[in-house]
């Protein structure tokens, strides 16, 4: 009934550590085009252009480079990173080596700002994020900078908030998030299609772009045509470099790629192929993943069947693969993961996968974890959950004393929760315990109070339920 979950939370997919130490036209102050076939070629004279890994000599060190070299404490007042002076260092670096400038400095004080939030647990707020967006207006990218620095810098950004619209957000704001955000796609646009000189790109840099891209999206950034252009350039080096892909990285990429089509993101050829070229190394890197990998990967391949992906020998060899570590490790999943995989595997079962091998075995191991980390489900997960077990048991799955323990685990959460569910959350609770008692689930006295619990909350947000949700909350209350 329900096509569309709000599946895994952003909050579970990583990106790979950014570069420790991020690795030359004259820098402008405008925002420029960087497209491959008007921009002017440029070619340092060969005794002062940097060798392949090899930056130039600082005659001193950028002050956010200080930020790197010590921890930084949560607790550390915002303006120290913020201070005009730090821009006007980098502003003044990029000047003085002019088209030999990489970007290092530029990328280490973005990295700095991720170690701020990393430390503080949590990305920019609005006020911190328009603080740094005055100092970000005059944060030239040029397209000297080499690939480590344009990676790190789009990584750092996406992962403190950066690139987070927030609600309502100032226009000054919204506009200087918009002119940095694209140069820095340009220049990646630019870098990846310069043939010759595209020696630089690297596996670690490609994963965390395409993580951080899908995060943006999941954020509420917009896909712009110059955003899918970026998209589509980074699938061919993605291919060339999948030998390279250590196992954080094909989860990651897997999870991007999946994120980016469910939001939007054409199924190109070229993305279709990079999916099929990754699966290969899923299956022979299988004993490599951690219980998070294998999460991010399961929700990909739901997501990806779910958005049209052919379901070839090699996908159903490789949900397989992964179902088995499922059962392997199944004392090693967080609360959050479990709700994650049980709708992966809900979702699968939904688009006609076949109850394989190691299927209903993974479900069985899982469910004792449902009423054991009862306390610790966010309402996206309680409702994720109660979908996926009315999906299976939809599908075929038994109704085990195990799985019973799980829904009556569950339901008075519902109704301790009930102010925090989202629209389409309270739809897909509704829709999935309509569903459960269409195929006999008792309504005890806890079900009904879950029902009633969710009711007004249908009339109090009755303005932002789509047509998608009313028609399946008038058939749950029919």
């Amino acid at each position: 009934m329900d096509k569309s979950s709000a599946g895994i939370s952003g909050k579970y997919a990583r990106s790979d550590n950014a570069y420790n130490q991020p690795n030359n036209h004259a820098p402008s102050s405008r925002r420029g085009r960087y497209r491959h076939a008007t921009v002017r070629q440029w070619d340092p004279p060969p005794r002062t252009a940097a060798r392949r890994n090899e930056f130039y000599q600082s005659s001193a060190p950028c002050p956010s480079q200080y930020l790197l070299r010590r921890s930084v404490n949560p607790a550390q007042d915002f303006n120290a990173l913020t201070q005009q002076e730090k821009m006007d260092g980098l502003v003044s670096k990029s000047y003085r080596f002019g088209h030999r400038y990489d970007g290092r400095d530029h990328a280490l004080y973005a990295n700095s700002i991720k170690k701020y939030t990393s430390a503080a647990k949590r990305p920019l707020n609005r006020v911190e994020q328009s603080q740094l967006m005055r100092l970000l207006q005059n944060f030239t990218v040029t397209r000297s900078w080499n690939w480590r620095s344009l990676t790190t810098t789009l990584n750092s950004f996406t992962s403190a908030g950066v690139f987070t619209p927030h609600k309502p957000m100032d226009q000054r704001v919204k506009r200087t998030q918009a002119a940095l955000l694209s140069t820095l796609l340009e220049a990646i646009i630019v870098k990846c299609n310069r043939k010759a000189k595209a020696w630089d790109i690297d596996a670690r840099g490609i994963a965390n772009l395409l993580w951080a891209m899908a995060k943006m999206v999941d954020n509420g950034q917009e896909q712009t045509p110059e955003f899918k252009e970026a998209v589509a350039a980074l699938m061919p080096h993605v291919n060339a470099h999948k030998d390279q892909f250590i196992p954080q990285h094909i989860a990651n990429l897997l999870w991007a790629m999946a994120k980016l089509v469910n939001n939007g993101q054409e199924r190109t050829p070229e993305i279709n192929e990079t999916v099929v070229a990754l699966l290969p190394h899923v299956n022979a890197q299988k004993d490599q993943f951690i219980p998070q990998h294998i999460t991010n990967l399961l929700w990909a391949m739901a997501k990806l069947v779910d958005n049209g992906q052919e379901r070839t020998p090699g996908l159903n060899e490789t949900v397989a693969t992964l179902l088995l570590h499922v059962s392997a490790q199944t004392d090693q999943f967080n609360a959050q993961g479990i709700a994650n995989l049980l709708w992966a595997m809900a979702k699968l079962v939904d688009n006609e996968q076949e109850w394989i091998t190691g299927f209903k075995g993974a479900v069985a191991v899982l469910l004792p974890h449902v009423n054991a980390k009862k306390d610790q489900f966010i309402p996206q997960a309680i409702a994720n959950l109660l979908w996926a077990m009315a999906k299976l048991v939809d599908n075929g799955q038994e109704r085990t004393p195990e799985f019973k323990e799980a829904m009556a685990a569950l339901l008075p959460h519902v109704n301790t929760q009930k102010a925090n569910f989202k629209p389409q959350e309270i739809t897909n609770l509704l829709w999935a315990m309509a569903k459960l008692v269409d195929n006999g689930q008792e309504q005890t006295p806890e079900l009904k109070e879950a029902v009633a619990a969710l009711l007004p909350h249908v009339n109090a947000q009755k303005d932002q339920f789509n047509a998608q949700d009313i028609a399946n909350l008038l058939w749950a209350m029919a």
